[in-house]
Order: structure tokens, then sequence, then C-alpha cells
């Protein structure tokens, strides 16, 4: 069987990473791009009537939504589109490792057809927590060097983005395409 790589970029990086605003400056730009899982996920049942205490309590089930979330996704989206992904599955193997989940079956079988033409690793910004961002400084950076290595370990080419401003970082992103 071959497999195409689809023309898709990741963002990725611990929480404060500055993704999501990257990805808004790219959309902003005319790209097409997808939206943050976790937070969608948080959104979502809160209009259930759950609180996002209550969806964080049980890990599991969050992060093996998010993560159902992300194959959707992916299996919607067109190959041949470029596209600039607000994280992707290997982002779900981190988190669960991060949490000491077992990835369930369906997530590992996803990740192992996954292709990105490129995943662009952002450096941390200072924390900044929010409804949806619980962690502390030490849970970002380990998170960080879990989602490293998650992408490292499944050979995708990983650019690692400094600290720039904003538009700056969108600068350094697609001049690296």
């Amino acid at each position: 069987m071959l497999i195409v790589t689809a023309n898709w970029y990741v963002l990725t990086g611990g929480p404060s990473a500055g993704k999501t605003t990257t990805v808004n400056l790219l959309a902003s730009r005319g790209y097409k791009t997808t939206i943050e899982h976790a937070r969608h996920y948080l959104d979502t049942t809160a209009i259930n009537g759950r609180t996002v205490e209550e969806v964080r309590s049980n890990q599991k089930e969050f992060q093996h939504g998010i993560a159902r979330m992300h194959i959707d996704q992916e299996r919607a989206l067109d190959p041949r589109d470029t596209v600039f992904l607000d994280r992707a599955l290997p982002d779900s193997i981190a988190y669960c490792r991060f949490l000491g989940i077992d990835p369930d079956s369906e997530l590992l079988d996803a990740v192992k057809k996954a292709t990105y033409k490129k995943v662009f690793l952002l450096d941390l910004l200072p924390l900044h927590a929010d409804y949806a961002r619980i962690e502390d400084s030490a849970a970002q950076l380990k998170i960080h060097s879990l989602l490293a290595n998650a992408y490292e370990e499944l050979n995708f080419q990983i650019v690692r983005v400094p600290v720039l401003p904003p538009e700056q970082r969108v600068d350094y992103i697609l001049r690296n395409l």
C-alpha cells in the first residue's frame, strides 16, 4: 500500500507555546487551519452542562475524547490541501504518557498511518493559566519534552520555532516550509 505524505504542517509545543495564536495568524493570512481540540472538547462538554473540573476529573475519558477528535479531523482532511494543524495525533500520545494513561488501540493505529510534511515545535512562552489550561511550569516543561519525543520517535521532521513576536513566528514558519 502506498502511503502519501499529507501536505499538513503540525504546530505543537507545551502549554503556553503560542500555538493557537500562531494558527489564528496563519488563518488570517488565508491558510487552512484546524482548531485546538482540548479546548473545543471542554467547550462542547460545557454546553452539555459539565464543568471543566468534572471533565478533567476523568483524564482517561478526556484524553481519549481529544484523540477521537484528532482522528476524525485527520480522516476528514484532504491530504492534498495545505493545512496547519493546531496539534496532531502524536500530541495525544504525549499527553497519555504525561498522565500515565494507555492510548487506546484506535489512536495507536491512526498514529501509525499519520503523515505530516513537517512539525513545528514552538519554544515555550511564559505560562498563562486559564479555564482550560491548568498545568504548572514543571508540567509545561515535561509535556513539551514528551511532545518532542513523540514526534522524534515517529521520525517526523521537526523544526524548532524560537520565541519571537507572533507575526515574526508566522514568518519564520512560512520560511521553513
